[in-house]
């Protein structure tokens, strides 16, 4: 790779920051940060979407691999299952928001105990559904931007309910869609065997600017440690989920 960067300087950092040719921008730790306003995207609901794939194991993985060099048409098959085959593992990633409004008014929006938000009333945050199985759809929250200047400050994240912690044999990726502009994509890419809980993204509406910051902070808890993390101060207990 640095080979060819070096034929064509600034190439990776393209990439990271997208292009016209993806219509998308790529968050990573270099480029964390971007402006929805800049970008135009202050109108209508903001998508953010969380899918998921199940990776093999480490071990499996090394022993396709060296039988890929012994068979070369093995190299052509895909490592990677769909998650709802339930080939590899059984994992539930859920994808929530801790919310901060400008009265002061403090919330979460999540899967479990059904606490799904409203896109049109407070706190102008809606969550589609509960995906259990990492379908192609994946899990979908909505924010209502046409009320951005209702909202302080949002952490997005994702969870695993209730199994093994198993982030690092998932495949998992956090797209948002504005209403104006290119997609904004974030891989979890980074390998928190222990981990349940990892912080996404913020979203903060600082000086009238909407600002998305990539975190991607695994963390051992739930989200009480992601609470203490980012400061949103709510009191958290035990909850479940009724049986799919």
């Amino acid at each position: 790779m640095a080979f060819w960067n070096s034929l064509w300087p600034g190439r990776e950092s393209q990439f990271e920051s997208g292009s016209a040719a993806t219509n998308s921008i790529v968050l990573s730790r270099r480029h964390a940060t971007v402006s929805l306003t800049k970008q135009g995207a202050l109108s209508g609901n903001l998508r953010v979407n969380l899918s998921w794939q199940m990776r093999t194991s480490d071990i499996e993985g090394r022993s396709r691999q060296n039988g890929r060099l012994l068979r070369p048409l093995k190299l052509f098959q895909p490592d990677v299952v769909q998650a709802h085959t339930q080939g590899v593992a059984n994992v539930d990633l859920d994808l929530g928001c801790m919310y901060e409004l400008t009265d002061g008014t403090k919330g979460v929006v999540q899967p479990l105990g059904n606490l799904l938000g409203d896109l049109n009333a407070p706190p102008y945050i809606k969550l589609s559904g509960d995906d259990r199985f990492g379908s192609a759809s994946g899990e979908t929250v909505y924010v209502n931007l046409d009320q951005r200047e209702q909202i302080k400050r949002m952490l997005f994240f994702v969870y695993i309910y209730d199994q093994t912690p198993a982030f690092e044999r998932t495949h998992a990726k956090v797209t948002l869609y504005p209403g104006n502009g290119p997609r904004i994509e974030i891989e979890l890419e980074e390998r928190a065997p222990q981990a349940r809980s990892c912080a996404v993204f913020t979203l903060e509406n600082v000086k009238d600017e909407l600002i998305v910051r990539r975190e991607v902070k695994f963390v051992y808890g739930f989200q009480s440690e992601l609470d203490r993390l980012y400061g949103y101060g709510m009191q958290w207990g035990r909850g479940y989920k009724t049986r799919a």
